[in-house]
C-alpha cells in the first residue's frame, strides 16, 4: 500500500464519519441510541433552573473527554492500517518466491506423462522379479514345509496323551514358521506395507490348515481341564497347571503383538491373534459354574425337598470354594484373584437360580426356606460371612441374591400362604368348637376351674407359632404376619358371633334339646375363651414394632373391638337365660300369697344362686360382669313387677306388711350378691340399694312427707318419671288429690339431667297403662 493510500484512508475525521455510515448502517443506530441517553443524563442533571448555572463546567468537561476519545480513536486507526501495509507487503514478496517453483512442478508433470508409455514395458520384468524373490523363499522353507505334517501329527498325540505343554511348544513353532513365511513373501512381493494377495493368503493358510486346527484341538483340551478344574485339582494338579502356563504363554505373544502394532510396526497380526486365552479361561470357569444350574436333574421337584436342595446346595458350594481356595489358587497367578472370579461367578448364578425359585407357586414352608437360605445362612459365618471370604471380596459389592422388590413380593407371598393356612386352621378350630357345644357333658376347666374349650388354644398357639417363626426371617416379617393373624382373629370373632346367635335361636326353638343341656356352660365358656384371647391379641400387638399397613391395604384390624363385641352379645344372651329360668316365679311377686308366704323369693334365689355359681367359672372381669348384670336384672324384674300394681295396700298395717316383706326379699337378695356389694360394680349405682328405699317411701306414715319424699327419691334417681310415682302413690293407697298433685308438679320442677357415670334402672321399666275409663279434670292427670 502507498503512502497516498494511507493518506487516503486515515484522512480528516468529518470525512471519515460522513463516510461511515455509508459503509456501516448501525453506527447511525448508535448515533441515535447515543442522543436519547444524552437527551435523558440532561433532563436528569438539568431538571431545576438552578442547575443550569453548571452548564458550562460540563460543557467543557464534556469537550475534553470527546476530544480525549476521538485521539484515541486516530491512533488505534493509524495503527490498524499499518499492520495492514505491512501484511500485502509480505504476502507481494511470497508471491514472487513461489513463481519459480511452479513453473518447475509443471515442468516435471510434463516429463512424467511424456515417460508413462516407456514404464509400462517395465511391469512384465517386475513380476518375473516377484515370482523369482517368492520362488526363492520357499525354497529357503523347503526343509520346514515339509516337516509341518509331521510335527502336526505328533502335537496331536500329545495333545491326546495330555502332554499339553510339549504339544504347546509345537504348535508355537509351527505359527512362528508360518508367520515368517508371510512375512518373507509379503516382502518377496515388493509390498512391506501392504498385505499378499487373496490367492496367496489362502495357499498359505490351506497349507498351514493342520496347524490351525491343531490350536482348536489344543483350546478345547484346554477348555476341558478348566471346565472340570474342581475335579482334576484334587486328584492331580499337573494338567491344570500345564493349562495355566499355556495360557499365561499365549497372552505374553498377544501383548508382544499388540505392542508391536502399537509401536507402527508394519508387520500384520497372524491369523487367529490375538487369542485372548485367558478371558476365555474365566469364561469357562464361569460356565462351568453355572453348568449344574442349567441342568434340569439338578433342579428339585417343589416341597420339602427344597429345604433339603438348599441345604445341599450350601455344602456343594462351601466345598468348590475350600477346593479353590487351598488348591486352585495356589496353582495360578496372583493377578487372577482365581476365589473373587469364583465367588462373583456363584453369586451370579445364584441370583439367577434363585430368582427362577422364588417365580414358583411356593408354599409357605417353602417361601421361609428360601428366605431363611437368603437373608441368614447366605450371609452367614458359615458362607460369605467367613472373615477369610470377606477379606478375599474386600472393595467389592454384590449385587443382592434377591432384589429388595422381589424379597418383598416373596414375603408378601408368604403372609398371603400363611392367611390362607391360618383361615383353614381357624375354620376347623370353630367347627371343633361347635360341635363340643353339643356335647353331653360339661366344659374343661383350667387350673383355677375356669370354662375353655379348645378354641383360644389352638388360635394362640397358631398365631404365637407364625410370629416365632416370622420373627426368624425378620421384625418386617413378624409384624405383617401378626397383623395378619389380627385380621383373622377379627374375620373368625364375626363368624363366633353369628354361631352364638345360632346356638341361641337352637335353644330358644327346642328348649328341651338333650344337645343343648349344657347350653349355659358352653355360653359361659365361651366368654372365658374371649377373655383368654383378648389377653393373647393384646401380646401380639405388643410384640409389632411398626404400624405398617403392608400387604393389606384396608383400616389396620381391630380385634378388641369384636372380642368386645363377642362378649357383650354373649352377656346378652346369658342374661336372657336368666331371665327366662326367673319368668315363671316372677308372676308370683307383689302378689297376695306373696304378702301372706314370701313365695316365690326363695325359687328366685335358688335360681339366682345356680346361675351366680356358674358364673364363678368365667374368669375376671366377665364374672363381675355378669354378676352385676345378674343383680341389675334381678332389681329391675323386681320394679317392674311392682310397677303393676299387683297389690294395692288398703290400710296401714297392710303397707306395714308390705314392705316388711320388701325388705325381707332385699336381705335375702343380699345374702346371694354378697362379696359383690362394693365391689366391680361398673355404674356409682347400686340397684339393690333401690329395694329399700322404695320400700322407705311405702312405710312412710306421714302422707304430707310424701312430696319431700319424692323430692329425695328424684335426687337418687334422676330417671325416674311421674308415671313411676304415680304408681308409687296408688300402692300406698292413702294419697289424696292435692298430696299427689303437689308430689307430682314438685318431681316435675326437680327434673335434671342424669349425672356422668349414672346408669338409669327406671327407663327400661315400662309402666302399664291405666286401666281407667276416664280421667278426672284435675290440673295435673295422675
Amino acid at each position: 500500500m502507498s503512502s497516498e493510500d494511507h493518506r487516503n484512508v486515515g484522512g480528516k475525521p468529518e470525512d471519515f464519519r460522513v463516510a461511515v455510515p455509508d459503509v456501516w448502517p448501525e453506527v447511525e443506530r448508535a448515533v441515535h441510541l447515543a442522543r436519547g441517553a444524552a437527551l435523558k443524563w440532561a433532563s436528569v442533571i438539568f431538571c431545576r433552573p438552578e442547575h443550569l448555572k453548571r452548564l458550562s463546567q460540563y460543557r467543557k468537561s464534556e469537550s475534553q473527554r470527546t476530544a480525549s476519545i476521538h485521539t484515541r480513536l486516530k491512533l488505534m486507526v493509524h495503527s490498524y492500517l499499518e499492520e495492514v501495509g505491512w501484511g500485502m507487503e509480505q504476502l507481494r514478496e511470497a508471491q514472487a518466491e513461489l513463481s519459480e517453483p511452479s513453473q518447475t512442478l509443471k515442468k516435471a508433470g510434463v516429463e512424467f506423462n511424456r515417460n508413462q508409455d516407456e514404464m509400462k514395458s517395465l511391469e512384465r520384468l517386475r513380476e518375473v522379479s516377484v515370482n523369482h524373490r517368492q520362488l526363492f523363499t520357499a525354497v529357503s522353507y523347503l526343509p520346514r514345509l515339509y516337516s509341518v505334517g509331521s510335527m502336526v501329527l505328533q502335537a496331536e498325540l500329545l495333545v491326546e496323551s495330555r502332554k499339553l505343554l510339549e504339544a504347546h511348544a509345537y504348535l508355537m513353532k509351527l505359527e512362528q514358521w508360518q508367520d515368517d513365511i508371510l512375512w518373507k513373501l509379503q516382502g518377496a512381493a515388493g509390498m512391506p506395507g501392504n498385505e499378499l494377495s487373496t490367492d496367496d493368503q489362502e495357499l498359505v493358510s490351506k497349507y498351514f490348515s493342520g496347524v490351525r486346527n491343531l490350536g482348536e484341538t489344543l483350546g478345547k483340551e484346554l477348555w476341558v481341564v478348566v471346565s472340570n478344574a474342581l475335579a482334576v485339582v484334587r486328584q492331580n494338579p499337573t494338567s491344570f497347571v500345564s493349562t495355566v502356563r499355556i495360557i499365561e504363554r499365549e497372552e505374553a505373544i498377544d501383548r508382544t503383538l499388540l505392542q508391536e502394532q502399537a509401536d507402527g510396526n508394519a508387520r500384520p497380526l497372524p491369523p487367529g491373534r490375538p487369542r485372548c486365552w485367558r478371558a476365555c479361561f474365566f469364561k469357562v470357569l464361569e460356565e462351568a459354574v453355572t453348568a449344574p444350574f442349567r441342568s434340569v436333574s439338578f433342579l428339585p421337584t417343589q416341597g420339602p425337598g427344597l429345604a433339603r436342595h438348599l441345604s445341599n446346595l450350601q455344602h456343594a458350594l462351601m466345598a468348590d470354594l475350600a477346593t479353590v481356595r487351598h488348591l486352585l489358587e495356589p496353582c495360578v497367578p496372583p493377578h487372577y484373584r482365581l476365589t473373587r472370579a469364583y465367588i462373583r461367578a456363584s453369586h451370579h448364578c445364584l441370583h439367577a437360580h434363585l430368582t427362577q425359585v422364588s417365580s414358583w407357586d411356593l408354599e409357605s414352608g417353602e417361601i421361609f426356606a428360601v428366605l431363611n437360605w437368603v437373608l441368614h445362612i447366605y450371609s452367614s459365618s458359615e458362607m460369605m460371612g467367613h472373615p477369610e471370604l470377606l477379606y478375599e471380596m474386600q472393595g467389592e459389592e454384590l449385587e443382592p441374591l434377591i432384589s429388595p422388590e422381589g424379597l418383598e413380593q416373596l414375603q408378601n407371598k408368604y403372609v398371603t400362604s400363611v392367611r390362607k393356612s391360618v383361615s383353614e386352621w381357624m375354620q376347623k378350630a370353630l367347627q371343633v368348637e361347635l360341635q363340643d357345644w353339643q356335647r353331653d357333658q360339661e366344659p374343661d376347666t383350667d387350673h383355677e376351674g375356669f370354662y375353655q374349650t379348645s378354641l383360644p388354644t389352638i388360635i394362640t398357639q397358631m398365631l404365637e407359632e407364625n410370629a416365632r417363626v416370622a420373627l426368624l426371617i425378620g421384625e418386617p416379617l413378624r409384624d405383617q404376619t401378626i397383623q395378619m393373624g389380627l385380621y383373622e382373629v377379627e374375620n373368625l370373632l364375626n363368624r363366633f358371633r353369628e354361631a352364638l346367635m345360632d346356638f341361641w335361636k337352637e335353644r330358644h326353638s327346642d328348649p328341651l334339646n338333650s344337645k343343648t343341656k349344657f347350653y349355659l356352660h358352653y355360653l359361659l365358656a365361651s366368654i372365658s375363651n374371649c377373655i383368654i384371647l383378648k389377653k393373647s391379641t393384646e401380646s401380639l400387638q405388643q410384640q409389632q414394632s411398626s404400624c405398617k399397613i403392608g400387604l393389606f391395604s384396608r383400616a389396620p384390624p381391630n380385634p378388641l373391638a369384636g372380642l368386645d363385641r363377642v362378649v357383650r352379645r354373649a352377656c346378652r344372651i346369658v342374661m336372657d337365660q336368666l331371665l327366662l329360668n326367673l319368668k315363671p316365679f316372677l308372676t308370683g311377686l307383689l302378689t297376695r300369697p306373696w304378702l301372706v308366704q314370701g313365695e316365690p323369693t326363695p325359687k328366685l334365689c335358688h335360681i339366682l344362686q345356680y346361675h351366680l355359681d356358674l358364673y364363678s367359672h368365667v374368669q375376671p372381669p366377665c364374672r363381675q360382669r355378669l354378676q352385676e348384670e345378674a343383680q341389675w336384672l334381678m332389681v329391675v324384674e323386681y320394679v317392674r313387677a311392682l310397677m303393676q300394681k299387683r297389690l294395692i295396700c288398703r290400710s296401714a298395717e297392710e303397707r306395714r306388711k308390705f314392705t316388711q316383706q320388701m325388705v325381707k326379699d332385699d336381705q335375702q337378695f343380699r345374702e346371694i350378691f354378697h362379696g359383690l356389694e362394693g365391689d366391680g360394680l361398673l355404674s356409682e349405682v347400686k340397684p339393690l340399694n333401690l329395694l329399700p328405699v322404695l320400700a322407705d317411701f311405702i312405710k312412710l306414715k306421714d302422707p304430707s312427707m310424701v312430696p319431700l319424699e319424692v323430692s329425695g327419691l328424684a335426687t337418687k334417681y334422676p330417671d325416674i318419671s311421674e308415671e313411676h310415682v304415680s304408681v308409687l302413690l296408688d300402692i300406698r293407697g292413702d294419697i289424696s288429690r292435692d298430696i299427689r298433685v303437689s308430689a307430682l308438679e314438685l318431681l316435675q320442677n326437680s327434673t335434671a339431667p342424669l349425672p356422668p357415670g349414672y346408669r338409669p334402672i327406671f327407663t327400661d321399666i315400662q309402666v302399664p297403662p291405666s286401666t281407667m275409663a276416664f280421667c278426672l279434670p284435675t290440673a295435673k292427670c295422675a
